[in-house]
């Protein structure tokens, strides 16, 4: 007579289906009601303005060069127009500026310099002057951030409250590090807005 030999382990349950079927899955978003895809769609607009918005006095490591980190800000507002409108860029640009005011000085403001930078994007997509690719955003971010902070400096030097030959010498090197550091991180914050934008175009043409 054999002895079964006892190993201590217990044999393996196999999982029920209903055990199976009880995690949550998602659908596919061509699924989706047109409503909930909306919602969703300016939950995703609105958080990733958040989101920059709290990442712009962060510094983490890689984030700073001379004491400035990337302009989160301009960033977005260069990924929305791309592919909009002149109006819609300069809107968000408008939108964007008054936002950064609010989180630290309305004088001088800083929705003149965001909007003129959303119109010149829109503009160059209208144009045709780029392509989509991430070379062609890192430049245009690097150039944008040259403008806002020229503008920026102009608002300074029009104010009257400071001497000239100090903004200027600041602002180099400012718009220097806002710009190298801002077309670095700008594919982070373009490349899946852009994807979502697209495929929410997409349903919307269907």
């Amino acid at each position: 007579m054999k002895i079964p030999v006892l190993t201590g382990r217990r044999p393996k349950k196999s999982k029920s289906p209903a055990r199976r079927k009880s995690r949550i899955q998602i659908p596919p978003i061509a699924r989706w009601h047109p409503r909930t895809r909306q919602f969703v769609d300016w939950g995703v607009t609105v958080g990733s303005v958040l989101l920059c918005l709290l990442m712009l006095p962060t510094r983490l490591p890689g984030m700073e060069l001379l004491g400035i980190g990337p302009n989160w800000l301009l960033i977005w507002v260069v990924a929305w127009s791309v592919k909009r409108p002149v109006w819609s860029g300069l809107l968000a640009g408008i939108v964007m500026g008054l936002l950064q005011d609010a989180m630290t000085s309305p004088h001088p403001t800083h929705a003149l310099s965001l909007g003129i930078v959303g119109m010149l994007t829109s503009l160059l997509q209208k144009q045709r002057f780029i392509e989509e690719d991430f070379i062609s955003i890192a430049l245009i971010v690097f150039a944008m951030a040259f403008i806002c902070e020229t503008i920026f400096g102009l608002e300074l030097t029009w104010a009257g409250d400071r001497k000239a030959e100090y903004i200027w010498t600041y602002y180099q090197r400012v718009a220097l590090a806002s710009a190298i550091l801002s077309s670095l991180w700008a594919p982070v914050v373009y490349y899946p807005l852009n994807r979502w934008w697209q495929e929410m175009k997409l349903f919307e043409q269907s």
